[in-house]
């Protein structure tokens, strides 16, 4: 049942991401980028304020000072503004395709900073995931889009998020981290104004579109939350490439994309790469437990 609810919650956790980057992107016609992440930070950070405060929790810490909270403000900055920046400059489809491989760099961030054992088949598929990446952006080629790798400034930037937050105090709660994520925005997004374009008065259809991206994507950071802590990760987690699924229909449907070929082969290469990856974990953890069972003299 733990495993149903977090599987569950994991795909309504991606379908909420998609429709947080549908709206955005939609805003992003006539808002610049700056202001939106200044007004999708204040409402995120509002929402989340509310939860801590409603869990007797502190808003602030002595514990946001660590290292690993340092550096995962760092990697927040970079993930949601280049992903961001990625959505609104090239095709939502392909942005998300990109964003894919993130499961791949923590697995690989976590062999390399943690010492996780990674066989040398989880290696190979971790660089075959990034020959997707590869030819979705197609360097060197005439359909290469430079604006693309932004899409791969924030996959890295979420993938760097995943490994701080792993490694950040654990007195700090999801809900406390949703604060501070959401806030580092508003001084990420008053920087970006000058270099992206001046604010704007809103009207009533972009002031809808902020407000629905902030409401899914406050909703899709709990789901996410509550999926992660609610089965195993093994099980749960291969879940998350449903939202390239969500991408792909909201692309064509409200935007109008029409993924090429390549981009739909280096879709399938990545989300392989990536499931592979997975089940190769849970395998490795499965026979471990397996083998440790029967080395253990009966009590």
């Amino acid at each position: 049942m733990d495993n149903t609810r977090g599987s569950i919650a994991m795909v309504l956790a991606m379908a909420a991401f998609s429709l947080e980057d549908m709206f955005i992107k939609a805003a992003s016609s006539t808002v610049p980028v700056g202001e939106i992440l200044v007004l999708f930070g204040v409402g995120g950070t509002l929402a989340f304020m509310a939860m801590t405060l409603k869990r007797r929790e502190a808003i602030f810490s002595r514990a946001i000072l660590s290292p690993a909270i340092l550096i995962r403000v760092v990697c927040e900055i970079a993930g949601r503004l280049g992903f961001t920046l990625a959505i609104t400059l090239t095709p939502l489809t392909s942005a998300s395709a990109i964003l894919q491989a993130t499961p791949l760099v923590v697995v690989a961030g976590a062999a390399i900073f943690f010492g996780e054992r990674a066989g040398w088949s989880r290696w190979l598929a971790i660089l075959i995931g990034f020959v997707g990446v590869l030819m979705i952006i197609r360097p060197g080629l005439d359909s290469f889009e430079p604006a693309s790798l932004f899409a791969v400034v924030g996959m890295l930037g979420f993938a760097g998020r995943d490994l701080a937050t792993r490694a950040a105090p654990a007195e700090l709660s999801h809900v406390q981290l949703g604060v501070y994520g959401f806030f580092i925005l508003i001084p990420t997004g008053l920087v970006m104004m000058p270099y992206g374009g001046s604010a704007v008065w809103l009207d009533l259809m972009s002031g809808v579109q902020i407000a629905a991206a902030t409401l899914f994507g406050v909703m899709a950071y709990y789901l996410l939350t509550v999926a992660m802590r609610s089965g195993q990760v093994s099980v749960v987690t291969p879940f998350r490439y449903t939202r390239l699924v969500f991408a792909l229909l909201l692309g064509a449907l409200v935007f109008s994309e029409r993924p090429d070929t390549i981009t739909l082969i280096g879709s399938v290469i990545i989300v392989g790469s990536g499931i592979y990856t997975l089940m190769s974990n849970r395998r490795s953890v499965v026979g471990y437990v397996l083998q440790r069972n029967s080395t253990t003299p009966p009590q």
